[in-house]
């Protein structure tokens, strides 16, 4: 019976969507799939309106729906907490997308790219709209650059 009620669970739970810390991979798989790529810069122990974007936004079922058919997602987190702290080579991966994305060090700062690494929308702050309004935001973006 448990495991009934595990499978059942599963069956109605969002789909799993992966954010890549790599943009280099994540700009391949978008050009294999022809999907945007939608860059989270985030500083995920010390900026609040990062983790207001995250849970409100990006962590919600309407996102994560959206998400898993249409994007690709890359988070670069800067955490300052010692206890947080990233393997030094995906520091590096996130100081280069940084240096290329977010050179004023903007927190949040959220990015909706082609799979040429083109910016076609930028969030900077908190977005400030509904999980649905900010997909919405996403699919005009795409409809109109496409």
């Amino acid at each position: 019976m448990k495991h009934l009620l595990v499978l059942f669970l599963f069956a109605f739970t969002t789909p799993v969507i992966n954010w890549s810390g790599d943009f280099n991979e994540a700009q391949k798989e978008a050009q294999k799939t022809h999907k945007l790529i939608v860059i989270n810069f985030s500083g995920s122990d010390w900026c609040g309106p990062c983790i207001r974007t995250r849970k409100e936004i990006l962590e919600t079922k309407a996102f994560e729906d959206y998400a898993s058919d249409h994007l690709v997602l890359v988070r670069a987190d800067f955490p300052r907490q010692k206890k947080n702290q990233l393997p030094k080579d995906q520091v590096k991966r996130n100081e280069a997308l940084a240096d290329k994305y977010n050179p004023d060090g903007e927190f949040p700062l959220t990015l909706l790219v082609d799979e040429n690494g083109k910016v076609i929308k930028k969030w900077e702050g908190f977005p400030g709209v509904s999980p649905e309004k900010f997909v919405a935001q996403i699919s005009e973006s795409t409809n109109a650059g496409h």
